[in-house]
């Protein structure tokens, strides 16, 4: 593992376990820190550094020749050359600095969707988290330029949505205020780059989730289909702890477990030896029996959901075995999709069956290298590719590089999902502490500030590295409106898009359409076959080889 519990270089330490991404394997909303990510939400780009400068050196610890994972990927630097000058920049050493290295980029079909910035949001669906920091993570994600997904049957579970359950009625959404306040959010600080992008499960296409959208939207935002993801192999799922809504999820069609309309389960309730109940979300494609019929199913869905107005269409799957791999790619292709999410096992939101998770599906870096495989072949037969989006374990602006290298030039994007909640969760506790007034409103799980923030600062001006380029873009007067979260958002996605320029500019790539698979290679041979990746030793050999003998 690249990741020991503490990081005395960085400061940083994890409360628990500590997981191939650097995160802690259990995540907690109210942690008072602090892991790399949780600390770079205060500092920012301060953290790219190591602590104490003047008072120590610092070395690599690290152990990328073990195992296959992407932390066994190590990335190329170079000693000449410039790729990629833009806007006037020539190869002069004035111009090729890495804060000129541009990291705009877009994605989709016949309809661009433009991005400040290689990263978008897990999709963040019925959880409470979700609901509780969505704030924080949608105006964060506006802020910055990124999409934002809006992830399944945030509708169904929204006991004030209503939805008709008649013949004539049913799939007709009437209200729907948690989808509103969700995509309202974010399009109130939209500028243009970036999205909100909203799942679709079973139970969301019977609501009729889809037409809601579009009637109420247009083409303001882009609809997903899903197929899974990499936390599990079955639907999302959620924990209840009142009787009164498991009864009014299981009305609401969705699997509830254990079953609250028996009487021997409620009486258990009652009396306390069941606490919780468990919403499940259905399978798809459990009516087809072929890749054939697959196919002719998803592209009717895509013909549907184009017909009823909406101009960019999305998938997202799981980590399934190489055949759906295959499919997802090769009919989001034929479809003319404007992306497909590949999400590899590890990753993981809600609340997946722990061992599940554990065991099921195919690790992030095997699933990805055989997306490039696929869609090279795919392309060599001069045949479109759709733009992808690689998922599954990310946190570092390592992990970032890694992965836009290991599918160039068909991964435009990186998925984080826990990752980039976590400064959610941090600035909602400051402003609760700060602010007691407001610690209900914003799901602060703190009353003072611990030691470990006090230690950055005392005030949020003072806390936040970003807070005044947040205030220079929405302005003094509009300041009061953002939440202390999308402050810490903006903070950490400025120490990952400037350690993504640093990382780009030793690879001498000065915009980010430049990366490409010859710019990472392997730590250890393994990697090297599972990946197609070189291995360190072996990449720009023969041509060292000749300098050696001119």
């Amino acid at each position: 593992m690249r990741f020991s519990k503490s990081n005395d270089v960085l400061g940083t330490t994890n409360r628990g376990n500590a997981a191939e991404s650097s995160l802690c394997t259990l995540c907690r909303a109210d942690c008072q820190g602090k892991c790399e990510t949780w600390l770079s939400s205060l500092v920012g780009r301060k953290l790219l550094y190591p602590r104490s400068f003047g008072l120590v050196t610092a070395g690599a610890n690290n152990t990328t020749h073990v195992g296959v994972s992407y932390n066994s990927l190590r990335i190329q630097g170079y000693a000449y050359g410039a790729q990629g000058l833009s806007n006037g920049m020539t190869n002069d050493p004035d111009d090729c600095i890495f804060p000129k290295v541009s990291l705009e980029s877009e994605f989709g079909a016949e309809v661009k969707t433009k991005i400040r910035m290689p990263l978008m949001t897990g999709a963040l669906g019925s959880t409470f988290i979700a609901q509780k920091y969505w704030d924080s993570f949608a105006i964060g994600g506006a802020l910055c330029g990124i999409p934002v997904v809006i992830g399944e049957n945030v509708v169904g579970v929204d006991r004030k949505s209503e939805i008709g359950t008649g013949p004539e009625k049913k799939g007709k959404i009437k209200s729907a205020p948690e989808l509103e306040r969700r995509i309202d959010g974010y399009l109130r600080y939209f500028d243009g780059y970036g999205a909100i992008i909203v799942q679709l499960n079973v139970e969301d296409t019977r609501n009729g989730v889809a037409e809601f959208v579009v009637d109420k939207y247009g083409d303001k935002c882009i609809i997903e289909l899903k197929w899974g993801q990499g936390a599990k192999d079955i639907g999302g799922e959620i924990q209840v702890t009142s009787l009164e809504y498991a009864l009014f999820l299981k009305n609401r069609g969705y699997v509830v477990d254990p079953d609250p309309t028996i009487p021997e389960v409620q009486e258990a309730f009652e009396n306390g030896s069941i606490k919780s109940f468990a919403r499940h979300s259905r399978l798809g494609g459990t009516n087809l029996d072929s890749v054939d019929q697959v196919r002719e199913d998803f592209m009717s869905s895509v013909d549907y959901l184009r017909s009823l107005g909406f101009k960019r269409v999305t998938l997202k799957t799981g980590s399934y075995g190489m055949e759906e791999l295959a499919m997802a790619i090769k009919f989001a292709s034929d479809a003319n999709l404007d992306l497909l999410t590949i999400d590899g096992s590890g990753g993981g939101t809600g609340m997946s069956p722990w061992n599940m998770m554990q065991s099921w599906g195919v690790p992030s870096i095997n699933l990805h290298s055989k997306a490039y495989e696929y869609a090279s072949m795919l392309s060599a037969k001069g045949q479109n590719v759709v733009d992808m989006s690689f998922a599954g374990g990310f946190a570092l602006e390592d992990h970032i590089f890694k992965a836009l290298a290991l599918g160039a030039p068909f991964t435009k994007l990186v998925c984080m999902g826990r990752a980039i909640m976590i400064p959610g969760f941090v600035g909602s506790n400051i402003e609760g502490a700060l602010h007691p007034e407001r610690r209900a409103d914003v799901n602060g799980n703190w009353n003072e500030l611990p030691k470990t923030v006090k230690q950055v600062g005392n005030s949020a001006k003072e806390i936040f590295a970003s807070y005044f380029d947040v205030e220079k873009k929405v302005g003094k007067d509009e300041m009061k409106h953002i939440p202390y979260g999308s402050i810490a958002f903006w903070t950490m996605a400025d120490k990952l898009a400037c350690g993504l320029q640093q990382l780009l500019a030793g690879a001498r790539k000065f915009s980010l359409n430049q990366i490409e698979r010859g710019d990472i290679f392997s730590g250890n041979r393994e990697t090297a076959a599972e990946t197609g990746i070189p291995h360190v030793s072996d990449v720009n050999d023969d041509s060292a080889k000749k300098i050696i003998n001119s």
